[in-house]
């Protein structure tokens, strides 16, 4: 996963017709949709649908399909984002965090931030008390972790799962 991470290129989204973007579209909302259904969904036949589809998988378009997870019918209703600060970060101190990071299952996200921190990470667990925990035991463990801030969210406003294609 980290090579494939490392490896992905930029995709030119010009090539992409209307199509194409209906069958992304169409995924992006049911991932599980037959290849008929997708068809007729877009227009287009089987064998052209079909075409299309594995052109789009084989160009990294689509990534690969999973299920969606509601994470509070699995307990896990507690999000803190927390700003993390590095004592290092150099190359080698940036990927040494970025592997130990992919490794974390309740770490949901980690983006790099250009500001007055280096990371902010979105942690989902079931509450405050565990969160505390993870806070200690793991968070501050990472390789390279100087200090960390954490914010508690009240409310999930939005939470988009569709990309938007334009």
């Amino acid at each position: 996963m980290i090579e494939k991470e490392q490896s992905r290129q930029s995709i030119d989204l010009s090539h992409l017709d209307r199509l194409d973007q209906s069958i992304l579209l169409a995924l992006a909302e049911d991932g599980r949709m037959s290849i008929t259904d997708l068809a007729a969904r877009i227009g287009l036949s089987k064998s052209p649908t079909q075409a299309r589809l594995r052109r789009l998988e084989k160009t990294g378009v689509i990534m690969g399909y999973r299920a969606l997870l509601d994470p509070i019918s699995l307990g896990l209703d507690h999000v803190a984002f927390v700003e993390v600060r590095l004592s290092d970060t150099r190359e080698a101190a940036l990927r040494a965090f970025n592997a130990a990071v992919r490794q974390v299952p309740q770490i949901e996200q980690a983006h790099m931030i250009a500001g007055n921190f280096d990371y902010l990470l979105k942690i989902r667990t079931r509450d405050m008390a565990t969160y505390r925990a993870f806070l200690g035991d793991i968070i501050s463990t990472l390789p390279h972790v100087a200090s960390t801030s954490t914010f508690v969210a009240m409310e999930a406003v939005k939470e988009e799962m569709l990309p938007s294609i334009e």
